[in-house]
């Protein structure tokens, strides 16, 4: 298992190593920093002052080693946009993209799994057509169509829950602060996490539901049926665990890319998270927050695939015995 970890460990460095690359190729040439932090008052004797500060007529082996060493550190720089450090401006809304991130994830596992597992065992029942009818219409809607309608339904029609912003929050620390701790912080992420989690959901149930109706016809759940076991054994310990390996997969991989692509949900719902950030640094060509942005997606990324491989050594004890044998 540690020679596992470590090779997967070792791949990922690599992946990060590529990513700072095409991050720092970012500050080389899409647009020159200078222009976007002085005016067009400046003469070129203090532009040449500033790239001299900022260490831009330096080699640019030098320039990378400094950006990565400062990368490891957290230290990205100043936004041009806002002129405060780029770590401060992502460490205030980290926070916010987390939380809706882990509450849509929890609402696509809550539902997704008992749904797909109650339409893989229960095929034709109106229930399970209702569900599959559902899950077309979570895959086939835009995100941002379905935020707009839940926005009119239950903020602008019912006026249930609010339409924008992450309602009132509770400091945790000079680090953290969470919604989850106040009425109005639950109120503001319901609709936000389900227009983001819906599409997770759907593709969770239907996995899982197909991944049912092939490990029931093979043949060690029909020898557990012939030795008697109850259904309920059959179903939810031998059936259930073996379709675990890929949902694990997909999971993984759409946890992260909740947390990467909550952009649009984030614009919907004004939430103030990373996503809004990263829209922003793209309409200024704030180069800094663009190349933390990559860096810190690739980073979570990463990290859920190296343990999406470990738990399938964990669930998955064909993978144990071929490493064992190696």
């Amino acid at each position: 298992m540690f020679g596992f970890i470590s090779r997967r460990i070792a791949m990922a460095l690599v992946v990060m190593f590529v990513v700072a690359l095409i991050s720092f190729l970012l500050f080389r040439f899409v647009g020159d920093p200078v222009n976007q932090m002085v005016g067009i008052e400046t003469t070129p004797e203090q532009r040449e002052a500033l790239r001299q500060s900022l260490g831009l007529n330096d080699p640019v082996l030098v320039q990378f080693f400094r950006y990565v060493m400062g990368a490891i550190q957290f230290d990205f720089g100043n936004s041009y946009q806002f002129k405060q450090p780029v770590a401060d401006l992502i460490g205030r809304r980290l926070p916010a993209t987390l939380e809706l991130s882990f509450a849509s994830a929890i609402f696509a596992l809550a539902l997704g799994i008992p749904m797909g597992v109650y339409t893989g065992l229960n095929r034709d029942s109106w229930l399970s057509k209702m569900f599959l009818s559902v899950s077309l219409v979570g895959i086939s809607l835009p995100t941002f169509f379905i935020g707009i309608l839940f926005i009119f339904l239950f903020s602008v029609t019912l006026q249930w829950l609010p339409s924008f912003g992450r309602g009132e929050v509770t400091e945790l620390g000079s680090f953290w602060d969470t919604g989850f701790l106040t009425i109005s912080g639950i109120k503001a992420i319901i609709l936000p996490a389900i227009t983001l989690g819906l599409y997770q959901m759907t593709l969770i149930m239907r996995l899982i539901r197909a991944e049912m109706l092939e490990v029931l016809r093979t043949d060690h759940i029909k020898f557990a049926r012939a030795r008697g076991l109850p259904n309920r054994s059959v179903y939810y310990i031998h059936a259930l665990k073996n379709t675990m390996v890929p949902v694990i997969t997909i999971t993984g991989l759409q946890l992260g890319s909740i947390i990467a692509f909550a952009i649009i949900t984030e614009t919907v719902f004004q939430w103030p998270g990373m996503g809004i950030l990263f829209l922003q640094a793209v309409q200024n060509v704030d180069i800094p927050i663009m190349a933390a942005y990559l860096l810190l997606t690739a980073f979570i990324f990463v990290v859920i695939n190296l343990i999406v491989d470990i738990l399938y050594v964990v669930i998955d004890p064909r993978l144990r015995t071929e490493r064992g044998r190696a």
